[in-house]
């Protein structure tokens, strides 16, 4: 495909457009950098639910498995419909009455999974080493720690759309949204009614904002670093981004007509 795709983004950024066609993977674009390491800040949240999969395939946790002692399970603080704040522990919503998106939950459900060990081995044997990331890395926390190549996105992405680590059922359950019926808060979108999301993944669902026209079945993250993941099982595509400039009024601006273009340039 010839023609940028990154020619409205700001500073340096890279990205990958994939299709599977008959089961055979095509880069339909790539553009940029895409060797070099960037931060992905909440895009790192696939990788912890990728990880979480493979846990629920091997039958060591359960999506419905407790954590504490107030009814709280894996699958709400996956889904962020623990109650709990976005940084602080404490509980600002009853449990299942809003999404509230938290990373600190994220963090509590990877604490609750790993105990004492450390998180970013975790994440490398689930997710990092089977599926060949050798860029990625976790360098703070479980919520929004990861640092890594575009490439090693394109490979999340991809083992998103095949089911790579993680069988299809399993992969089905984490990007079907949990609780449909939650309002909430996209963080830099605003309230949505309802505001969709699986057991890690968001959904796109009713929702206008950075998935652009993707189908309601789309499911992806964003990171306040600029960086993204979107993809679509039905459809067999998948976009990814990264970028130099962090996340703010240039992407709000940009996103929903982007990830548009490039959802019909992969259709094309």
């Amino acid at each position: 495909m010839s023609g940028a795709l990154l020619d409205q983004w700001p500073g340096a950024a890279s990205c990958v457009l994939l299709r599977l066609r008959g089961g055979a993977l095509e880069r339909v674009h790539e553009e940029g950098d895409l060797h070099a390491v960037r931060p992905w800040a909440s895009v790192t949240k696939m990788t912890v639910a990728l990880a979480m999969g493979v846990e629920v395939d091997w039958e060591a946790h359960r999506y419905d498995e407790r954590v504490g002692n107030d009814g709280t399970t894996l699958a709400h603080l996956l889904s962020h419909s623990s109650g709990l704040g976005l940084e602080a522990s404490d509980r600002v919503r009853a449990l299942g009455e809003r999404r509230v998106y938290s990373n600190v939950g994220i963090d509590r459900a990877v604490e609750a999974v790993v105990g004492d060990a450390d998180p970013s081995r975790w994440l490398a044997r689930r997710v990092f080493e089977p599926l060949g990331m050798s860029s990625t890395s976790l360098r703070d926390r479980p919520s929004s720690g990861a640092w890594g190549s575009t490439n090693d996105l394109a490979t999340l992405a991809v083992a998103w759309l095949r089911g790579d680590g993680v069988s299809l059922a399993t992969r089905d359950r984490a990007i079907t949204p949990y609780l449909p019926a939650l309002s909430g808060v996209v963080p830099g979108w605003g309230r949505f009614t309802p505001c969709s999301w699986g057991l890690g993944p968001e959904v796109r669902g009713s929702k206008q904002h950075w998935m652009g026209d993707w189908r309601a079945t789309s499911f992806g993250h964003f990171g306040q670093s600029g960086a993204l993941l979107l993809a679509n099982v039905d459809e067999e595509i998948a976009v990814v981004a990264t970028s130099e400039v962090a996340f703010g009024p240039w992407a709000v601006a940009l996103w929903p007509s982007w990830t548009t273009r490039v959802r019909e340039l992969a259709l094309a």
